[in-house]
């Protein structure tokens, strides 16, 4: 899967949030000033043709959607990052994650809960 830039994350996080969308709906969701029109078309052909887009078509008009999922994404963009800059160890993220954050002990409280539930649940698994 290839990394979106930031032009096509952005109208992305557009069609994930409203599921389907013809061009009009993606270019209404842009803040002022708005891309110009064929810009948006342009990113939106490049997702398609990525695979990021599917879409069905209405006469001449298209209405799109995802082809992955955010959730997809995010995991496998993330997986690149954790790779990237912590040479893949997710101990190492954890580590800078908890060091350059400002938390506060509710915070990691509630975030030493959530392992914690998931170290049962994976015990629970293998049992």
């Amino acid at each position: 899967m290839n990394e979106l830039t930031k032009a096509e994350e952005q109208i992305m996080q557009y069609v994930w949030k409203l599921e389907k969308a013809f061009l009009k709906d993606i270019v209404e969701q842009f803040p002022e000033p708005k891309p110009a029109y064929t810009t948006i078309s342009t990113v939106v052909r490049v997702l398609v043709k990525k695979g990021f887009l599917s879409f069905n078509t209405f006469g001449k008009v298209r209405e799109y959607y995802p082809a992955i999922s955010k959730e997809k994404y995010f995991k496998k963009h993330f997986k690149n990052v954790i790779g990237n800059f912590f040479s893949g160890s997710k101990s190492k993220f954890a580590l800078f994650f908890t060091e350059n954050e400002d938390f506060n002990l509710s915070e990691l409280e509630e975030i030493k809960h959530i392992i914690e539930e998931k170290i049962e649940n994976l015990k629970d698994q293998d049992e």
